[in-house]
């Protein structure tokens, strides 16, 4: 289907988190999000990669409204919630919530299974007979995995990845239509990802869910996404169906991004060419204009480092930020 044809859910725009570090007489402002766009749509995966400090963490923060951005809309089934009240966004927070990536941090280590999955459902009135509430709580073990007898026990008394499946059903008690998921897979063990990934698509077909997909392992990402967002240094350098950024990336970024992916065949890999980046990463704090990425670029010219490079669409449904793009890939023959 078009992305045309489909109903956008979640609409970033402009969206913008600064950090004030500044100490006295020292001015410094850390621009951990700056100033990105990009649309969900209702039913897919939107998968948001980049390095560690680019920024995707803070952006799925800023959309579940755990931070207040700085600037820019954050409009969900029409509705900008960016700058709303607690009271208004009351049946926000029913619609949209997170799963976190460390599984143990996020769960409260002095409340039951059976206690950290129903607070959503107390607080939010969704039920209020103990009998039904503890029934929900059964039925949604169930659903990722676990057993009811599991709903008395504490989160030290599970592993890392059934601590993950609480988390799972923490997030699904509210029937929410977005869950924005902050690298779930990442502090498990490679035996235990797959089954979550697993579960994560069997819920979202049998929910009707809609996922926003951080992480830094970009197979999985390829795996589980519709389409991805490449994120550096706080700012979207590249959008576009998955495939079609895995098969043929635009962006320097992404370029050397998919190079390092490993390939478990040995004569694959030596006839791959592998993008070695060189130069310094630049400093997110006190940015000045410039591509964020033109230290560690081989095309960058001279307006790269001082003149900040327009996202915009360079062919249909694709999305990159690059003063250069069309000459490094050649699309002006393909227009």
């Amino acid at each position: 289907m078009n992305n045309n044809e489909k109903t956008p859910l979640l609409e970033v725009k402009n969206l913008t988190k600064h950090f004030d570090l500044s100490t006295i007489g020292n001015k410094r402002i850390l621009a951990a999000v700056d100033g990105i766009d990009f649309v969900v749509y209702k039913g897919e995966t939107f998968g948001l990669v980049g390095e560690s400090g680019c920024g995707k963490t803070t952006t799925g923060r800023l959309i579940v409204k755990l931070y207040k951005p700085t600037a820019g809309k954050i409009i969900f089934d029409n509705i900008d919630y960016a700058n709303k009240s607690e009271r208004e966004l009351k049946p926000f927070r029913k619609r949209v919530q997170m799963i976190f990536q460390d599984p143990y941090a996020s769960l409260n280590s002095r409340m039951t299974v059976t206690e950290i999955i129903a607070e959503g459902i107390k607080t939010h009135h969704i039920l209020e007979n103990k009998a039904d509430i503890e029934e929900r709580v059964h039925e949604l073990l169930e659903k990722v995995g676990l057993k009811r007898e599991h709903a008395g026990r504490y989160p030290h008394e599970f592993s890392g990845g059934q601590r993950q499946r609480i988390g799972i059903a923490r997030a699904l008690a509210l029937n929410p239509e977005l869950i924005v998921a902050d690298e779930p897979i990442s502090a498990l063990d490679v035996s235990i990802q797959a089954q979550v990934i697993n579960m994560l698509e069997d819920l979202q077909k049998e929910f009707n869910l809609t996922y926003l997909f951080i992480a830094h392992d970009l197979s999985m990402v390829r795996h589980i996404s519709d389409r991805i967002g490449v994120m550096y240094l706080g700012k979207m350098m590249e959008i576009g169906v998955s495939d079609d950024v895995y098969e043929r990336p635009l962006h320097p970024y992404t370029k050397s991004l998919l190079s390092a992916i490993p390939i478990a065949d040995p004569r694959v890999r030596m006839s791959d060419t592998r993008v070695i980046l060189q130069g310094d990463v630049k400093s997110p704090i006190n940015v000045k204009p410039g591509c964020r990425f033109a230290s560690r670029c081989r095309y960058a010219k001279e307006n790269c480092h001082t003149e900040t490079p327009e996202f915009k669409e360079v062919m249909p449904n694709r999305f990159a930020a690059c003063h250069y793009i069309e000459e490094i890939n050649d699309l002006n023959t393909e227009k």
